[in-house]
């Protein structure tokens, strides 16, 4: 390899083991990560996000964490900007920065030259108005009938994401998708994506769920309601959290909290299997075969030869 190194893109949904292998990818090639997961942004929110430990990490840094406080709204641009300095400053160094995460617009913005619609505060003003009258329900709906592909991108109940699909489509007066440009890229880029079979992955899902239960989620969420959770408009509709939330306001039981992250959970994984097939660049990779550093190594070397 000469020049600058490659940035590597290691994508997929929740669960496959992301992270496993990018810590094994950073090890042998003399990499660090560089965080791609929304949730992964905000300070505090470490159980419910698998935030990795300095375990997981195993010795290999990790960057672009702990940005937000969870009252603050998230921003895909703010996020890019931090990205992409601690990207430039690693491939400069000669060190390889190994993206990593399954939320795939944030993805999308570093690895592309990605300019985003506008917005309008009196349209997003009656939108977030609507919002708060009517649920995001109400408004998924007519978002699925205005734009089907964004609808299936969005989880249901992430108010913020739906009111903002819906701002671009009014202005616009097209599909949300379609105004986002198609890619260009940013960087030269490697994507690895990663995957599981449905009922494989299903079944982790349920275990990563107990696991953040008995890791203390339900605490992790009181005090992180104590300091503005509630508030946060889009870390309180995280996964888990917003269940939790449920709990604790006397909406859900525990075991129906627990149940209701696992289902969800799994209905967004199938969203964001949907997003990132839709990539040709990506090269995918079973999770769950044995050889799968080795075959992923080679195949990297295979694409970065001359580069």
């Amino acid at each position: 390899m000469t020049g600058l190194p490659p940035v590597l893109a290691v994508v997929g949904p929740t669960a496959t083991g992301k992270t496993a292998l990018a810590v094994a990818l950073a090890h042998r090639l003399g990499g660090e990560v560089v965080n791609a997961d929304s949730m992964q942004l905000y300070r505090g929110m470490d159980i419910g996000t698998a935030k990795p430990d300095l375990t997981e990490r195993d010795g290999v840094p990790h960057h672009v964490l702990d940005l937000w406080e969870v009252r603050e709204p998230a921003s895909v641009v703010e996020y890019r900007q931090r990205a992409r300095a601690e990207i430039d400053r690693l491939r400069a160094a000669g060190t390889v920065p190994i993206l990593v995460g399954g939320s795939g617009l944030y993805v999308r913005a570093v690895l592309d030259e990605l300019d985003f619609p506008g917005t309008d505060p009196a349209v997003r003003a009656r939108l977030e108005g609507e919002l708060a009258v009517v649920g995001p329900a109400e408004l998924h709906g007519r978002l699925a009938r205005l734009d089907p592909a964004a609808a299936e991108a969005v989880l249901p109940g992430n108010g913020r994401r739906i009111v903002r699909a819906l701002e671009v489509i009014e202005l616009t007066r097209g599909p949300f998708v379609a105004a986002l440009p198609e890619p260009r890229p940013h960087y030269p880029a490697v994507v690895l994506g990663l995957d599981r079979e449905p009922a494989e992955l299903d079944e982790r899902i349920a275990l990563r769920v107990d696991r953040m239960w008995a890791a203390g989620l339900v605490a992790e969420v009181e005090h992180l309601a104590a300091a503005g959770l509630r508030e946060g408009p889009t870390a309180s509709r995280a996964l888990g959290y917003a269940q939790v939330l449920a709990q604790l306001d006397g909406a859900l039981s525990a075991d129906e909290a627990r149940e209701r992250t696992v289902s969800t959970t799994r209905r967004f994984v199938r969203r964001q299997r949907s997003w990132f097939r839709r990539d040709p660049s990506t090269s995918w990779f079973d999770a769950a075969r044995p050889d799968l550093l080795d075959a992923v190594s080679s195949m990297i070397d295979a694409r970065t030869i001359g580069t």
